[in-house]
């Protein structure tokens, strides 16, 4: 096993994480108790959301929005191929058909002018609802939603989103799982659409090991999702009575009081990732070879997630990242298209060529090591090894 000098990410946890969990494990109740409620009052003042669904994981809580939408079985979504998979994946859950518009090659969000052409065309019906359609398993109707993806800490583009959505009667989902404390125009990430979902995986912005939370001001989606999340079981239901047919969802108190002291370091973990992609713009400005992330004017705040750069053309991505790995530096491609997953082809029969721009970034993506605990020291050692492998990995 190779052996690197610096980790691709690491949690940022001090002392008093580690007494808030302990605090719990003296106590009998791991679940569905007080560190549950108090982490959703601290997201609700947090994000000024009327309702927090904590649930055990991002995808948990998109899919539970999925189903709140009321989305169901043949209904149309439209999304962005250039996510983490879970974002169609809680699609397919409910046999939805992802409806992929390629995203924009600044930033890697949805682009809204092809989504705005999406959505008349598909209207349109006949062979120019096909040509946006996959080409097998799906049925030309009116599209249900639009489920928007914040990538990599940027939010997408909400108002040309919102606008879409409202004047065709879709419902909005946000995908903010990769986003946390972004802002869009001053407005917080989270806060568009029907709602959203934040994620707390060890690589994010804060963590909770496993875990998410759904931000919604919608008071019958709130309650039809606090019951999905525990078993389907609704206000009045005694233990063993289930309204629904719901799903064990649930966040456990530990992963609750994780989140609670993560939280209220969340400006001092948010300023540490800063420092780092500043670190790493200064090393990598003047790089010929390396594209670096962009960042809009309409995100007023960037929430670094990961700090994915993009090489040139003419250098091969994997011989690159195998060079940087015999130096002791992890690196991983980000992210895979989602139309070319075995089960996206075997299921609807996508192909390379389909979403160039989403194919482009992917091609040439790279992620290097990121985390809040990096220092400078360390950001000089991945930029000055990935200088020295370049020239090695021109094709």
């Amino acid at each position: 096993m190779t052996k690197y000098r610096v980790s691709m990410s690491a949690p940022d946890i001090t002392e008093a994480e580690r007494q808030a969990v302990a605090d719990v494990l003296n106590t009998p109740v791991l679940s569905m108790g007080e560190q549950t409620f108090e982490f959703e009052r601290a997201i609700k003042e947090y994000s000024g959301a009327k309702h927090a669904i904590a649930v055990n994981s991002g995808t948990a809580g998109l899919h539970l929005c999925v189903r709140a939408a009321g989305i169901r079985a043949g209904d149309l979504v439209l999304t962005t191929p250039f996510s983490f998979v879970a974002s169609s994946n809680a699609l397919l859950y409910e046999n939805a058909v992802p409806v992929f518009v390629d995203v924009h090659m600044e930033t890697g969000n949805i682009d809204p002018q092809r989504l705005a052409q999406a959505v008349e065309q598909i209207a349109a019906g006949g062979k120019p609802a096909q040509n946006w359609l996959p080409r097998k398993n799906a049925v030309a109707k009116k599209p249900k939603a639009i489920l928007a993806v914040d990538v990599f800490g940027q939010p997408a583009d909400y108002d040309a989103l919102e606008d879409i959505a409202n004047k065709n009667d879709l419902v909005l989902i946000e995908d903010s799982c990769e986003a946390l404390g972004a802002r869009y125009k001053k407005k917080l990430a989270g806060r568009f659409g029907q709602s959203a979902v934040y994620a707390f995986y060890p690589n994010k912005q804060m963590t909770t090991g496993e875990g998410g939370v759904i931000v919604t001001n919608d008071d019958e989606a709130a309650e039809f999702m606090r019951a999905m999340r525990n078993q389907g079981r609704a206000p009045g239901d005694t233990w063993l009575e289930h309204t629904h047919l719901g799903y064990n969802y649930r966040i456990t108190e530990m992963s609750a009081a994780l989140g609670r002291a993560q939280l209220n370091r969340l400006d001092e973990l948010l300023a540490k990732r800063d420092q780092v992609a500043a670190w790493y713009g200064e090393h990598l400005a003047n790089v010929p070879e390396v594209e670096l992330p962009a960042i809009v004017p309409s995100t007023t705040r960037m929430s670094w997630f990961v700090y994915v750069i993009r090489v040139a053309p003419q250098i091969d991505r994997e011989k690159l990242s195998a060079l940087l790995g015999e130096a002791g530096i992890p690196s991983r491609p980000y992210f895979a298209p989602i139309h070319l997953q075995p089960f996206m082809i075997d299921r609807f029969s996508y192909k390379p060529g389909d979403f160039p721009v989403t194919e482009d970034i992917g091609r040439r993506g790279l992620a290097l090591p990121f985390s809040g605990v990096m220092s400078q020291d360390d950001v000089g050692l991945v930029c000055d090894e990935l200088k020295k492998a370049l020239p090695k990995a021109i094709t």
